[in-house]
């Protein structure tokens, strides 16, 4: 096993910061005076920093970060860029049919409008655009994507096609996989490395970005006044970007979202094994649980594995246990072994968790505080944000400019959509949620039928699938 380790740092940023050039994090030592703060400096927060300067060059925009920029989530997750078509009746029914399907095509065009990006600004980002697999493992799972498929069809924006079998598994290198479906609008990313390639954009534009610049309080009164350890900052608007580590600064939002860890491993470099199974690419296959499975290649010959669903936080408390190997390393070691037999006797390089900030609907939502209309936020990516940030950087950068445009007026923009009970309630509920569909998806992995109860219970998280219900 894997030790604890205080100095630990996820495979992703360790890497992206092996590569990166020494230098000192700037951290802030004086008091400010700025346009727009952003707190936060991963996706969300860079994005929008870009966004604004894109925008409104002399605009004065500050970005300060607890840690280093793409330290939390952004340079800890799975590195899948997918998109929002597989959660299309779920938008329909939160947002309408035309705000639905317009969420869709945006979601699809991120990926490639952020390989263009990386393209003209040279980011190293280990972008590689192949497509995804959406599989089924186990009979019960078969036919689960056709009624959003049939929705997409209707609205003409499907991008997915059904695959054969014999392709399907031959693609995903497993034959595990009994049926399956690819969509070319997806891609895989290092990404911690895309987080620092966006730090080092938003820098060259004239963003003012502070590491190591923790936000200690924030006095919302005109001006707005925030404190950090060693200065202050008086902004004129805010921007939240803190996605699961909100929480720590403003309980308002402890009912809205749940904190989850999505647990990671990875293997050292087994080039010839990978081209050998028919993992030749970077395209990302997910499954079709509502905990799934999500796996990829890397471009030096890794497999990383990934399952959401584990840990959940009691009164939603960034723990330890984000920033240490996996403690699912046995869950992790079993479903790598029924994916890839062949790789039964290649040991985990590394292990990691991100937390994932999953909201009662599954999408992420934006707003202003009601006590301040210059403070904005975003959050509850639910673990669908690699490419989805993008979407959010231009919601926020164009609330702050008070623009009505398409971004504001995208359905997102309407704060919770709902909230989770109070605990004790929330977190016993969500054990017996979990464990019930950990019951319900193993009973159906050797072709038995769940219990009543099981599937009764799983329902309540059908919500977190990466795919609705067909």
């Amino acid at each position: 096993m894997l030790k604890d380790n205080d100095n630990f740092q996820p495979y992703w940023f360790a890497q992206a910061m092996g590569v990166e050039v020494s230098a000192q994090p700037n951290v802030l030592q004086n008091d400010i005076q700025t346009d727009v703060c952003i707190v936060g400096g991963g996706y969300t927060g860079l994005w929008t920093a870009i966004n604004l300067k894109q925008q409104q060059p002399d605009l004065d925009v500050v970005v300060i970060d607890k840690g280093l920029c793409g330290s939390g989530a952004s340079g800890r997750n799975g590195g899948c860029m997918l998109t929002w078509s597989t959660k299309y009746l779920s938008m329909k029914k939160l947002y309408g049919e035309e705000k639905a399907a317009k969420l869709v095509a945006a979601s699809e065009q991120a990926i490639y409008e952020i390989e263009a990006f990386c393209k003209e600004h040279k980011i190293d980002a280990q972008l590689r655009r192949h497509g995804t697999l959406y599989t089924a493992t186990n009979s019960a799972q078969e036919g689960s994507m056709e009624g959003v498929l049939a929705a997409l069809d209707k609205q003409d924006i499907n991008s997915w096609q059904a695959w054969e079998k014999d392709k399907v598994q031959l693609d995903a290198g497993s034959t595990a996989h009994s049926e399956g479906y690819y969509s070319p609008a997806a891609a895989s990313v290092q990404p911690a490395m895309l987080a620092r390639g966006l730090k080092r954009v938003a820098e060259r534009l004239g963003v003012k970005v502070y590491e190591n610049t923790p936000m200690e309080d924030i006095n919302i009164e005109i001006p707005i006044t925030i404190t950090t350890p060693q200065a202050d900052i008086f902004a004129k608007k805010v921007v939240l970007a803190l996605n699961a580590w909100m929480l720590e600064q403003f309980p308002e939002f402890k009912r809205s979202v749940v904190l989850v860890s999505s647990d990671m491993a990875i293997t050292k470099p087994v080039p010839e094994k990978l081209d050998a199974m028919g993992l030749k690419d970077g395209k990302t296959v997910v499954d079709s649980r509502t905990f799934v499975h999500y796996y990829r290649s890397t471009p030096d010959g890794r497999l990383m594995l990934g399952k959401g669903g584990n840990h959940f936080s009691f009164a939603n408390r960034i723990s330890k246990v984000f920033d240490q190997p996996s403690r699912y390393q046995s869950l992790l070691r079993r479903s790598f072994d029924r994916f890839f037999p062949s790789l039964a006797d290649q040991s985990f390089s590394t292990t990691w968790t991100g937390a994932s900030d999953r909201s009662v609907t599954g999408m992420p939502f934006f707003g202003q505080l009601k006590q301040n209309k210059d403070i904005v936020y975003g959050l509850g990516y639910s673990g669908n944000g690699v490419a989805q940030t993008w979407i959010g950087g231009k919601i926020l950068s164009s609330m702050v400019l008070e623009q009505q445009n398409e971004w504001t007026e995208c359905g997102l923009v309407s704060g919770p959509k709902g909230y989770f009970p109070p605990e004790p309630i929330r977190w016993t509920g969500a054990m017996m949620v979990r464990n019930a569909i950990r019951r319900k998806e193993a009973a159906e992995d050797a072709g038995l039928k769940p219990s009543w109860l099981d599937k009764q219970l799983a329902k309540f998280a059908d919500a977190a699938g990466k795919a609705d219900k067909g």
